[in-house]
């Protein structure tokens, strides 16, 4: 899809406004502007399907912040590190959405799941050290609403 390569390349970029891009992309599923997107399972209880792009990309995710989250909760990440951080899961990110195939009702909930990572992802570039700690905090409970709407066989969520 033209959206999701522009979306890639914006977000590749460092041009997101705080995960605003990757949210909006609902729009291209016929949603209505002014409704208020929240993360659901399917209509049956289920939670979504996932690919191996989704999967492996998830997982790279939460290896990257699984292993700095010792430091993370010590205080001990140094800014470059939050930096770094931010920019490897932003490509993670990237990779995720110029790879992914899912059903659009399916991609429509992991968009939601990825532009809060996105706004983590941009906290955690910033100067505020109570900022950067909060970003790396948004991303963990992003990647606790993955794995509650998403079936992902084998994934195990990080203690934090």
């Amino acid at each position: 899809m033209v959206f999701k390569k522009i979306l890639s390349l914006l977000i590749a970029a460092g041009l997101t406004m705080g995960g605003a891009l990757a949210a909006d992309h609902h729009h291209e599923h016929d949603h209505h502007a002014g409704t208020s997107a929240q993360l659901m399972l399917q209509e049956s209880g289920a939670k979504w399907s996932t690919d191996v792009p989704l999967r492996s990309g998830m997982e790279q995710i939460r290896k990257r912040m699984g292993d700095s989250l010792e430091d993370i909760h010590a205080g001990k990440l140094a800014s470059p590190q939050y930096a770094k951080l931010a920019r490897e899961v932003r490509g993670d990110i990237n990779t995720i959405i110029a790879n992914c195939k899912l059903d659009p009702k399916a991609d429509e909930q992991l968009h939601l799941i990825l532009g809060r990572m996105l706004a983590g992802v941009e906290r955690m570039g910033g100067k505020s050290k109570a900022g950067r700690h909060q970003g790396a905090v948004g991303i963990l409970k992003a990647l606790d609403d993955y794995s509650a709407y998403f079936d992902h066989p084998g994934w195990g969520r990080i203690q934090h």
